[in-house]
């Protein structure tokens, strides 16, 4: 693990791998860049510079209350690559991950190498959204993350691999418990905030993967279709037996899957 600081304010991050050819990952809430060590380390060992950041409010970065809205969360993606001289990458991310994704797409398009967008779509917030997430946030801040953790897990995880996988279950509790409760709220606001990003996606012009479990809660088949009609060069991988969580819960497709997407980016090829 490593850190800097960005704008005032500490930013952990892991660095692994090396070479030209670099993967950020960007994790989803309530979680932690720890989401993502199974990738980190096959795709690092596969001749990958792998960067997984904490988003700043997230296990080990500073947590900021009140809000940040996804361009923050972006900016300091941009100042870490900065920092660490990296002109471009592919970049992936889950969930609110992989809107933060579409929005560094937004702000910084001649960055971008390729995309993964895992268990996450790309509308705007609706009015009811909206207020949901501001009641949540004040009822993180209030109750703590533990029932919320509770609540939420089969909703995180498809409810067969709860048992089917208790290590994986146990890991996603322990993220969703451990997050501090200001910085999750911080970004529920800023994420009720969030643009729609159907324009964004329909100007990429890089190789894409769209992943969605058939069981997740949050991500429709119909969400990932539409991805699939506005990204040029994209495969959907629709993953059988799988919540929302497919990085985890079935890492051996998943990674097949970015595998692809990492080969068509080597080769300079669109992909689709």
């Amino acid at each position: 693990m490593a850190t800097t600081s960005i704008d005032g304010i500490t930013i952990a991050y892991d660095d692994s791998g090396n070479g030209e050819n670099v993967l950020v990952l960007v994790h989803g809430h309530p979680f932690d860049r720890s989401m993502w060590h199974p990738q980190a380390k096959a795709f690092a060992a596969a001749g990958w510079r792998v960067i997984v950041p904490d988003l700043r409010g997230y296990g080990e970065s500073s947590v900021i209350a009140g809000k940040t809205t996804f361009d923050v969360f972006v900016r300091d993606i941009a100042a870490l690559l900065d920092q660490l001289n990296i002109r471009d990458a592919v970049i992936g991310g889950l969930s609110m991950g992989g809107q933060i994704v579409m929005e560094f797409c937004r702000l910084y398009p001649e960055r971008v190498r390729g995309i993964v967008l895992a268990a996450t779509f790309p509308q705007a917030e609706t009015e009811e959204g909206k207020l949901n997430r501001t009641i949540m946030a004040d009822r993180l801040l209030n109750e703590g993350m533990k029932p919320y953790a509770e609540e939420a897990l089969s909703k995180m995880v498809a409810p067969r691999n709860l048992e089917a996988l208790p290590a994986v279950a146990q890991h996603v509790r322990s993220m969703m418990q451990g997050a501090h409760p200001a910085g999750a709220a911080a970004a529920l606001r800023g994420r009720a905030e969030r643009p729609d990003y159907e324009s964004t996606l329909g100007g990429v012009d890089v190789p894409a993967l769209i992943v969605v479990g058939a069981e997740d809660s949050f991500t429709t088949r119909a969400d990932a279709e539409r991805m699939h009609s506005l990204l040029k060069h994209s495969e959907l991988v629709w993953m059988e037996g799988v919540g929302h969580m497919p990085n985890l819960e079935n890492e051996l497709e998943f990674n097949a899957a970015v595998r692809r997407l990492l080969s068509a980016v080597r080769q300079g090829s669109p992909k689709g």
